[in-house]
């Protein structure tokens, strides 16, 4: 089958669009936070070109209006991205296959570009998956950047940004939906919410997300046999 690369990054660009509108929103409420430490556009757009972490950007810049000792910046780091550990376990043969891409593949995978790329599976004719996987990746991150830039020019204005940063838990809802509209099975969905508040109910907002990832992935794995089934069946 031959390939169409206008097919693939219109197709790349509509499976975006859900993160565009949460990006925008959340990278400038991080630039508005940045300004706010004293730092300017330059700075937003090094942060969210280099390091593209999200929510670790926003205690990033905590921790430049108040310095911190870099170990506790480390470990900070640490403890907030090691959920992308077990993000990166289902596409490690994917991101292999990829060539030279494939470092920037790792670099860009976060939350919600981890989510759109779970749901490509089935793809229009012409369409190059490995194409597309990339421009999903490139274009979210485009998305945050311009958000962050734009948010620390806006915040010099005098304006009230409350509550732009719930734009973060709205994006998530949306993915989710329709990540479950779409799935075949809704076992996987289950597990991660039951794991999730279990979890949350035993160690507070502040602990729980990463024994709640170990937990689910292990469940995920005791129940592969099912899916596999399951998926061969439909």
């Amino acid at each position: 089958m031959e390939t169409n690369w206008k097919a693939t990054a219109r197709f790349a660009f509509r499976q975006s669009l859900g993160v565009l509108f949460g990006y925008v929103f959340l990278g400038t409420a991080f630039g508005i936070l940045l300004r706010q430490a004293g730092y300017g556009a330059l700075w937003a757009l090094g942060f969210s070109g280099l390091v593209y972490a999200g929510s670790l950007q926003f205690v990033l810049a905590g921790f430049l209006a108040a310095p911190t000792a870099l170990p506790t910046v480390a470990l900070m780091s640490l403890f907030i991205n090691a959920r992308h550990l077990f993000y990166g376990l289902s596409f490690i043969e994917r991101f292999r296959s990829m060539g030279r891409k494939r470092p920037y593949m790792i670099f860009s995978l976060t939350d919600e570009t981890y989510s759109v790329l779970c749901g490509m599976d089935e793809l229009p004719a012409g369409v190059d998956k490995n194409g597309a996987m990339f421009l999903v990746a490139l274009l979210d991150q485009l998305y945050w950047v311009a958000g962050s830039v734009l948010g620390a020019f806006a915040g010099g204005l005098p304006l009230d940004f409350t509550g732009i940063d719930f734009s973060m838990t709205a994006l998530f809802l949306v993915i989710f939906l329709e990540q479950w509209r779409g799935a075949k099975s809704h076992l996987p969905a289950l597990l991660g919410l039951g794991c999730a508040g279990v979890f949350l109910l035993f160690l507070g907002p502040d602990n729980f997300l990463l024994p709640a990832l170990c937990a689910t992935v292990t469940l995920l794995l005791l129940a592969r046999p099912a899916l596999n089934k399951e998926k061969e069946a439909a």
